[in-house]
């Protein structure tokens, strides 16, 4: 009866890239992806580096955290975006990405 109560959440076969941006202009890239490991799903956000063959490979600089501190990550990420705005170090033109 409790298995029929404790939902299945989908089997992610392969990462799903949800963001790509470039670092610098030395061919470096952040990823942001959802993939899964060892069973637990995970949101990544990593560097990319470009390899001798032209093709962006993942480095060990980044971080993983289980999807379900997603929403952790996104307050953190807001709070240092409004205290940026603050300081002056961003403006509403360079949040937008462009």
């Amino acid at each position: 009866m409790l298995n029929a109560l404790v939902r299945r959440r989908p089997a992610l076969a392969e990462p799903i890239e949800v963001a790509k941006f470039w670092r610098n202009r030395r061919g470096e890239a952040v990823i942001v992806s959802l993939r899964e490991y060892e069973g637990r799903a995970l949101i990544d956000c990593r560097v990319h580096f470009t390899n001798k063959e032209g093709r962006l490979q993942p480095s060990s600089k980044g971080l993983s955290l289980v999807a379900a501190r997603l929403p952790d990550l996104h307050a953190a990420i807001s709070k240092a975006s409004v205290k940026a705005k603050e300081l002056g170090l961003l403006d509403d033109e360079s949040e937008a990405g462009k």
